[in-house]
């Protein structure tokens, strides 16, 4: 399915210029416009997917699968010393495009980027009352 309103389907059909990595029948591979770092790619499905919980099984393997090509090319391209991977579902996540999409973001020394998050602190009971309510959704 392709969504007429949505950016990056119009970006997958071509219709929308973009500066393109890699491109088979199932993705689009672009460099981010507004970057985190040098060489921030997104991965795009051309299929319309709003977010991680409408994407099926089969579509996230061969994702993932190409998450990895792209990411050893960028590794040997850049000299990149680390990468992210960065997904966001839902406004409150950050998700700012309703098309589900995989951001690669290279990681160089000094770069300042921070991704992290402070830790919060959790008992081994409530640890354990989340397992089971996750363990019993799946």
């Amino acid at each position: 399915m392709i969504k007429e309103d949505c950016l990056f389907c119009k970006i997958a059909k071509g219709e929308i210029h973009s500066a393109t990595v890699y491109e088979d029948s199932h993705f689009t591979v672009i460099l981010d416009v507004n970057p985190a770092t040098k060489g921030h790619c997104l991965i795009i499905p051309k299929e319309h997917f709003d977010n991680i919980y409408d994407l099926d099984g089969e579509t996230a393997g061969k994702l993932f699968a190409l998450a990895t090509c792209i990411a050893r090319a960028m590794k040997d391209a850049l000299k990149c010393d680390g990468l992210n991977l960065v997904q966001n579902n839902g406004e409150v996540a950050g998700q700012t495009v309703n098309h589900f999409h995989l951001h690669l973001i290279p990681r160089y020394e000094g770069d300042g980027l921070n991704l992290n998050w402070p830790q919060q602190e959790i008992s081994g009971e409530q640890l354990e009352e989340i397992r089971l309510s996750i363990k019993k959704s799946i």
